[in-house]
């Protein structure tokens, strides 16, 4: 991996901080503006809060196409280019793009340099687990929606997810799938606030799943996240915080409280 010589524009941080964990990060800021939580961030017990950037891939499609053949690897490009609408392709590009740039400017490497790969998923050991960088002491976790991506960076086992408002339909079919006490939460919500209730808590679980590194692999009815506006239920081991997405969205971060090395399998 090439690294890359030291930028007098870039923020100079003290020697025990880890570079990604500046509190105004390095590239582009114009363009990948710093999410916001939505209530006061309780840390993790372990490590420093995550740092989150949300991208509007309509501001970033015509910015970051020009690098997709230099940033970008082979399996990506080959990635972004069989999804069927233009609107997929420029979210990927946008996504994959930002967290290559991120990625390169919080390691100190090119962004085409980085080397990611997926750990083995808890449950089946195959390689479709958390995606990583061999020998980085950095977790993140990326996720596209709806023109949005939001992209999470922590010293710990990290996901997020972002989600646009679904139809009714969507929220009476996949409702069912969730905790119990999800589900009678939504069936006592009002009708035109179901879709938000359901966002909340779909985004939660699943940005509780990604940091597992089963995805939706895991039962979607063992855990109960909540669809309450005021705050994520808690799962030990780990802080659940909900993500300022902006209007027709919902999003959320989970961040494990101990390092991944000392969780338990």
């Amino acid at each position: 991996m090439r690294r890359k010589t030291a930028d007098p524009m870039l923020p100079r941080h003290p020697a025990e901080e880890p570079a990604w964990a500046a509190p105004h990060p390095v590239l582009l800021p114009e363009l990948l503006v710093p999410a916001v939580w939505a209530r006061p961030l309780t840390p993790p017990r372990f490590g420093r809060p995550p740092r989150l950037w949300l991208a509007r891939v309509e501001a970033l499609r015509d910015v970051v196409a020009p690098l997709a053949a230099s940033v970008l690897d082979s399996g990506e490009r080959a990635r972004a280019a069989a999804l069927q609408s233009a609107a997929d392709r420029d979210g990927y590009r946008v996504a994959h793009i930002g967290l290559r740039l991120l990625l390169g400017a919080y390691l100190g490497i090119e962004p085409s340099d980085v080397p990611l790969v997926r750990q083995p998923c808890p449950m089946c050991r195959a390689p479709h687990g958390r995606p990583a960088v061999p020998g980085a002491d950095l977790c993140f976790s990326l996720s596209r929606s709806g023109g949005l991506c939001l992209l999470a960076f922590a010293a710990t086992a990290v996901g997020a997810d972002i989600e646009q408002l679904p139809a009714s339909d969507v929220v009476d079919d996949v409702g069912a799938m969730l905790h119990r006490r999800e589900a009678a939460e939504l069936a006592a919500c009002p009708p035109e606030r179901r879709p938000a209730a359901f966002a909340r808590a779909w985004t939660r679980k699943e940005a509780y799943l990604k940091g597992l590194g089963t995805g939706l692999g895991r039962d979607l009815r063992l855990d109960h996240l909540s669809t309450s506006p005021h705050a994520p239920s808690q799962v030990p081991g780990w802080v659940i915080h909900d993500v300022a997405a902006g209007p027709g969205h919902a999003a959320a971060v989970a961040v494990a409280e101990a390092p991944p090395a000392e969780r338990p399998r």
